[in-house]
């Protein structure tokens, strides 16, 4: 299989590292000889962000016989792909070129328009921008890789190992995929998707009014039970009052909100100490371990245990 990795001016070593490291495995195992990868970029030549020059390099039209076409990162002012990659792209694809957009690699491919009516992915913290750059594409913000046969997208830098990965699972099979995993020391695969790394800090509550202290008590009493009627009267308000100025100052529900914050506040615990899973489901007034790992799981994907596993900064995490 040959694979055209794309390299533009500015872009990082690493970036373009993770598919030529974990494709160029697969021959260095004597998985499949056949496969081969080759960088390539508008002018043959490009000044990487680490300031390491590479020449010589395949031009579009040496592409054109490609099995695969990789965007392993995209410019950092995500700037549109012009006319003429977005034609390249097209016409790869239309000559039954399979396509992968790693992490803000996704950007070029959703702006070739062959994306319009599927599913795509990018890193969490530019979800919002791609979906609002092509309406018609709905942008999951959560999954770590999508991949539609054709056309594959993954989240963050990580995640395109994973992305990696799973097109020689696809192409070679399990086995493969796990030797080259060994070789590189990372997990086959991994559970969960990106809402277990986005960073959501909680709000500045000197922007909300006379709700602010109510929420600074919240915040601190995350342990009980939090009702909407405990909220309000806390606030001097009545039940109805309170959810529409409360909506109005957060954006969501009062109920909604409570339960974001215990999680955020399970996150911290599970990430800097050592209580069991069930102190820290009693802690953030989640009521019982099975309620936390419900509502854990549900939202980040994984279990509370791997969660911790992969985050824990404590001595004995």
């Amino acid at each position: 299989m040959k694979i055209a990795i794309h390299a533009f001016e500015g872009i990082s070593l690493f970036h373009l590292a993770t598919p030529s490291l974990v494709f160029g495995e697969v021959m260095r195992l004597g998985l499949d000889e056949t496969w081969q990868t080759r960088l390539w970029s508008e002018d043959r030549r490009v000044t990487t962000m680490d300031g390491v020059v590479l020449d010589d390099l395949a031009g579009p039209a040496d592409v054109l016989d490609a099995d695969l076409l990789v965007f392993p990162s995209w410019h950092d002012d995500l700037r549109p792909a012009d006319d003429e990659l977005r034609e390249s792209v097209q016409l790869a694809h239309h000559r039954g070129v399979s396509l992968a957009g790693l992490c803000l690699g996704a950007f070029p491919v959703v702006d070739s328009g062959l994306l319009d009516g599927r599913e795509a992915v990018t890193h969490w913290a530019v979800a919002a921008e791609l979906a609002a750059r092509r309406p018609s594409v709905s942008v999951n913000a959560d999954a770590i890789y999508v991949d539609h046969g054709d056309i594959l997208t993954s989240a963050g830098t990580a995640s395109s190992i994973d992305a990696c990965l799973h097109i020689v699972r696809t192409r070679l099979g399990a086995d493969a995929a796990s030797m080259v995993a060994r070789q590189l020391v990372v997990a086959p695969h991994r559970d969960g998707g990106q809402a277990q790394y986005v960073s959501r800090p909680v709000p500045d509550t000197g922007g909300v009014g006379q709700l602010g202290a109510t929420i600074d008590w919240a915040l601190a009493h995350l342990d009980q039970s939090l009702s909407i009627e405990a909220l309000s009267a806390h606030a001097g308000m009545s039940r109805r009052n309170f959810t529409r100025r409360f909506i109005e100052a957060t954006g969501s529900s009062p109920g909604r909100w409570i339960v974001s914050r215990r999680l955020d506040e399970s996150r911290r615990l599970l990430e800097r100490t050592d209580m069991s899973v069930e102190h820290v489901a009693r802690a953030c007034g989640f009521g019982s371990a099975v309620t936390f790992r419900q509502r854990f799981s549900g939202a980040y994907r994984t279990t509370p245990s791997s969660y911790r596993h992969r985050f824990s900064t404590s001595e004995s995490g």
